[in-house]
């Protein structure tokens, strides 16, 4: 994919092998800024540098080392510690290198002739010792071995990793600007104002980075602008109560791996803010030793009993605070906060005394709030919970107020932008921002943001009542005031991150004002997110997700009409929503998507505790639906937007240029007419803009092998408490436009591959990572209708390539276990799949795999067992050249008839592989 850009990468600059051997690139070389893109994402960034450590690792012989470097909170160690799970690198993070008890950011502090040395020393082939520095102390504690045979690429992480000093020994150059350090400035600029120039903010709070870190970030080969801020997607679940009694605890606190920590906690609060405590505007800074942490306002969401943190704190410099201090914000708070944590698997259980409140707290945090719930009732720990941060509690027993209470009703205006967005909604659409010129940005890409497009503080939910008679008068609560008073719409599109806290808050806001239950809606096309939001959304609040698939008609699908709003079953959806809405049980239908049928209905009632349900659906914010519903959320992006964008991308190559608007017309057809027109009406509106196939946030491991494994053992090494299995019969069809660039074979990557699975359409867009034995590649399938595939092919792609299979699946909730019978194959191929790297390779050597290992795609497999005379463009049999036509003509007719013929050529073949495993 992203082939050229990786070879650039090399045409410049490398250590060793490029300068010592000239370059046969025609292309210019006369400055690697000229031929890189000025900046790239997060995913990209990360996807381009594996990439580049392959190619190079391939290509010179010893140890390649990296550098990534960026001012703090940018999110570079999250990049270095990404790329080191897939390539299985050794790390060594520049903090460790500090001299003593200097400012940890202070360039001076740094021992560089030490890095220096063990950095020559890997890459003679030597062993060496890196130091160990341990901020409590203020000094180092020791040293950690490193191996040169282990380190066949090493990455150095640090705020001056790109400086002069180092830069000779690096192959790679590597900037990571943006994250929590862009989103300080941001909040900064925007509650001080105009009066400072964003040079002099940034010489304030960030003293060293103009003159020492921005100007080395400039020899990077890959830089990477992190957009990333404060995220609930991996939220942290806390329930908090009093230990009366925090001796009686002692036992359980004095394990060997118990730690123990002592913090000074300060709140700063803004220059031009009231005295009152609106501690959302305020930041919080926390003193660990020679450390400094900020976090941006009261960060958190409370529901029920517990307290929800998004991941928001990152490492400053101490002369952050005091450009903080300079610039007019006041330390209106400060207490010390000692604390004792173990860990209880997934879960850490803290004893936590606040100096100020002279009283200790039993904590206990997790990743998942049902997870954490049930360890609370299983160690017996019933509360009584408390939901108040500890800032709120010394504030309250000073006696100030908190002003976060939303207006009145009748208090309540509309604003100018929101009056426009009720009245002439416009439509949500992502577009690739990519820059390439210098030029086309307000700031340097090493620079925070435009004010304009700064979003420091996130708009507050409000009524905007359709019969203004009431007056705001009506009692809250009221079944007239529930059936007047509407959400007034967001007044503008909100990134995924931002989406998923005002989902909550929208959740909580109709909570507090207008009863139970609250109906949710979340609509947008297939693959933009929408049910992962839901999902996100429900484990936050802690609620049940439907989703309207459930409630297809089975003709409807049979015939592949389920992306067409009649394919619902209306009726019974509006008796659900009504028996919901009355407090009555009511029975949800379940559709089994497999064999195309309803199964079976299951009893849902929504409790008193929760009160919340979210439908999510293409659909879901139809007028006929959305009527019912009390808050309504859109969705576009996600994958949805990339194969449109990749389909633009093919036409490029091949000298077509197509906009977004012609391709988007042609291949999601009922997007515009049917879908899209009920997404400008959502009261929250949301851009999704990750990156389906670059993103290592949803990589599984991969290991495959053609060795016959026993059922039996298979068994063995899953859990037979969770256990599950099923049957799958697929084809996979490959499309490739024309004249696209391949060098006489086909490559995967430059096919979209389109799976019909059980009557169903499915489209899979993956750019794997290969790693010794491993694929690594993103879980990335959506379901597509039969319009898609068709529009694809009117768009001039044509088949070049297909695979029949059946699979039969085992999983236990953390290993997937897929044994592939492939057509024309002698042999079936078994997948382990997972998400955690470790449990997968143990699996595989469980079932004594090590050794038959394979990575290559299954059409590469197929492509190498034809005979040279048979390997034509198309690369398939003649019989199967002719099934593929038969398939092409079926989806381009969509006829009844050859849908029926797709079902019961699967049915047949399915009968004929699973001998050996049964």
């Amino acid at each position: 994919m992203d082939d050229e850009v990786v070879q650039r990468v090399f045409q410049e600059g490398g250590r060793d092998y490029f300068q010592q051997q000239p370059s046969t690139s025609t292309s210019s070389s006369s400055s690697i800024l000229q031929s890189l893109p000025l900046h790239v994402s997060f995913d990209h960034g990360y996807y381009l540098l594996v990439k580049s450590i392959q190619e190079l690792r391939e290509k010179k012989e010893g140890l390649v080392t990296v550098g990534i470097g960026g001012p703090s909170g940018s999110g570079k160690t999250s990049l270095a510690e990404k790329v080191a799970s897939v390539i299985g690198c050794t790390v060594i993070p520049m903090e460790n290198y500090r001299g003593g008890t200097d400012e940890g950011t202070d360039l001076d502090s740094i021992d560089f002739d030490a890095l220096i040395r063990n950095l020559e020393d890997l890459t003679e082939g030597k062993d060496t010792k890196i130091p160990v520095f341990d901020f409590h102390q203020k000094k180092r504690v020791g040293s950690k071995a490193i191996k040169s045979a282990m380190s066949g690429v090493v990455i150095v992480d640090g705020t001056y990793a790109l400086h002069a000093k180092l830069r000779s020994l690096l192959d790679i150059r590597v900037a990571v600007v943006g994250g929590v350090h862009f989103s300080l400035l941001s909040k900064v600029r925007y509650d001080i104002g105009d009066s400072c120039s964003l040079d002099y903010l940034i010489d304030s709070i960030f003293p060293l980075f103009r003159k020492h870190i921005e100007p080395d970030l400039h020899h990077a080969q890959i830089r990477i602008n992190n957009s990333f801020v404060s995220s609930f997607r991996e939220a942290i679940y806390k329930l908090k109560c009093r230990s009366e009694s925090p001796d009686g605890q002692s036992t359980f606190f004095l394990k060997d791996e118990a730690q123990t920590d002592n913090f000074i906690e300060m709140y700063l609060r803004p220059p031009s803010a009231n005295e009152e405590a609106r501690i959302n505007d305020w930041i919080k800074v926390r003193q660990s030793g020679i450390r400094y942490y900020l976090s941006l306002g009261d960060q958190r969401i409370v529901d029920k009993n517990f307290i929800i943190r998004p991941k928001a704190e990152f490492e400053v410099g101490r002369m952050t605070l005091g450009g903080l201090l300079a610039l007019g914000y006041n330390v209106v708070v400060s207490y010390k906060r000692a604390s004792t944590s173990v860990n209880i698997g997934s879960l850490s259980l803290s004893l936590e005394t606040i100096d100020t409140l002279g009283e200790t707290f039993l904590v206990l945090r997790g990743t998942d709030r049902k997870t954490v719930g049930a360890e609370a009732l299983r160690m017996g720990i019933t509360g009584q919970w408390l939901t108040k941060s500890y800032l709120e509690m010394i504030l309250e027993r000073k006696g100030v107020p908190r002003l976060n209470t939303p207006p009145l009703v009748s208090a309540t205006s509309v604003s100018h932008n929101q009056e426009k967005d009720i009245a002439a909604p416009k439509p949500i659409r992502t577009t690739p921002n990519l820059v390439s010129r210098l030029e086309d940005l307000a700031q340097p890409w090493t620079r925070s943001p435009t004010k304009s497009k700064m979003e420091p503080v996130l708009p507050t939910w409000h009524f905007a009542s359709s019969d203004r008679s009431h007056g705001g008068l009506v009692a809250t609560g009221s079944s007239a005031f529930r059936d007047t008073m509407k959400l007034a719409p967001m007044p503008d599109s909100y990134d995924l991150d931002r989406g998923l806290l005002l989902a909550v808050q929208g959740i909580q806001f109709l909570l507090e004002n207008k009863s139970v239950p609250v109906i949710v809606g979340i609509g947008g096309p297939s693959g933009s997110g929408k049910t992962s939001l839901a999902h996100k959304t429900a484990n936050i609040v802690g609620c049940e997700v439907v989703s309207l698939e459930s409630y297809f008609k089975p003709e409807q699908v049979k015939d592949f009409k389920y992306d067409d709003f009649n394919s619902l079953d209306l009726p019974l959806l509006s008796k659900n929503i009504g028996d919901i809405k009355h407090g009555r049980k009511t029975k949800i239908p379940v559709f089994n998507l497999e064999t195309g049928s309803r199964s079976c209905f299951k009893e849902l009632e929504i409790s008193e505790d929760c009160g919340v349900i979210i439908f999510e659906g293409v659909y879901a914010l139809h007028p006929e639906i959305r009527k019912s519903l009390d808050l309504w959320i859109a969705v576009v992006g996600g994958v949805h937007s990339h194969l449109i964008s990749r389909v633009q991308r093919d036409k490029s190559r091949v000298g077509c240029f197509m906009s977004q608007n012609e391709i988007m017309m042609t291949v999601f057809p009922i997007f515009q007419q049917h879908i899209e027109p009920h997404l400008v009406h959502a009261h929250l509106k949301i851009r999704n803009d990750f990156d389906p196939v670059l993103s290592p946030e949803s990589s599984l491991f991969v290991l495959k092998s053609n060795k016959q494994v026993a059922y039996q053992d298979i068994l063995n090494i899953l859990d037979s408490a969770k256990f599950c299995s099923s049957v799958q019969n697929f084809i996979d069809i490959y499309l490739r436009l024309p004249g696209t660039p391949a060098n006489g074979h086909i490559a995967e990557s430059d096919c979209v591959r389109v799976r019909i699975c059980e009557g169903r359409f499915a489209l899979l867009i993956r750019e794997p990572i290969r790693e010794g034995n491993f694929i690594i590649q993103p879980k990335v399938d959506f379901d597509i209708s039969i319009s898609t595939v068709s529009g694809l092919l009117n768009l001039g792609y044509q088949a070049v390539a297909y695979i029949e299979a059946s699979a039969l699946i085992y999983q236990d909730g953390k290993i997937l276990i897929e044994v592939d019978h492939l057509q024309d194959a002698p042999s079936p191929y078994l997948q382990i799949k997972g998400v955690n790297k470790e449990a997968v390779a143990a699996a595989g050597s469980a079932l004594k795999l090590d050794g038959s290992y394979t990575t290559k795609s299954y059409l590469q497999i197929i492509l190498e067992r034809l005979p040279l005379v048979e390997r034509s463009y198309s690369g398939i049999h003649t019989h199967q050249a002719a099934r593929l036509q038969e398939l092409v003509e079926s989806i381009q007719s969509q006829s009844y008839h050859g849908n029926l013929h797709i079902h019961g050529y699967l049915e047949s073949a399915s009968q004929q592989r699973f001998d050996f495993y049964e």
